[in-house]
């Protein structure tokens, strides 16, 4: 019997749920799903040019483990370029760590480091929303 997967950190989800191939002239029929924690290993790895072991920290995982998230990751969207599908970004074993907010001034996200009372950075408003 397999052990159950204990939750991984992940900064922030994305703002959006996928993407679809442009300039397709017949319909997609096939789908890729990219969990939580893939995204976010790509995002560490490729955007923010972590090693896999500070990656790992971060996702407060194992550095094998965070490899084979990431390994897993990179094949599905090798397959979903290869083979014009949809990807579509949800579910998997993740919670958010971070708590982020949006100024209703500046429309600006940021989040806060200890408990400081939430003030946006930018212009200093204090009407601010927790953004989810």
């Amino acid at each position: 019997m397999a052990r159950t997967k204990k939750q991984r950190s992940i900064q922030r989800a994305p703002n959006y749920s996928g993407f679809k191939p442009f300039g397709v002239q017949k319909p997609v029929e096939c789908e890729v799903k990219l969990s939580l924690e893939e995204y976010e290993s790509m995002k560490l790895c490729d955007y923010d040019m972590l090693n896999h072991e500070d990656a790992a920290n971060m996702m407060k995982v194992s550095r094998p483990t965070f490899t084979r998230i990431y390994q897993s990751a990179r094949q599905k969207l090798a397959k979903a370029l290869v083979e014009v599908s949809v990807i579509c970004i949800e579910g998997g074993h993740a919670t958010i760590d971070i708590i982020w907010y949006m100024c209703a001034h500046c429309r600006i996200s940021f989040d806060i480091s200890g408990n400081k009372t939430p003030l946006c950075p930018l212009c200093g408003s204090g009407n601010i929303t927790e953004n989810k």
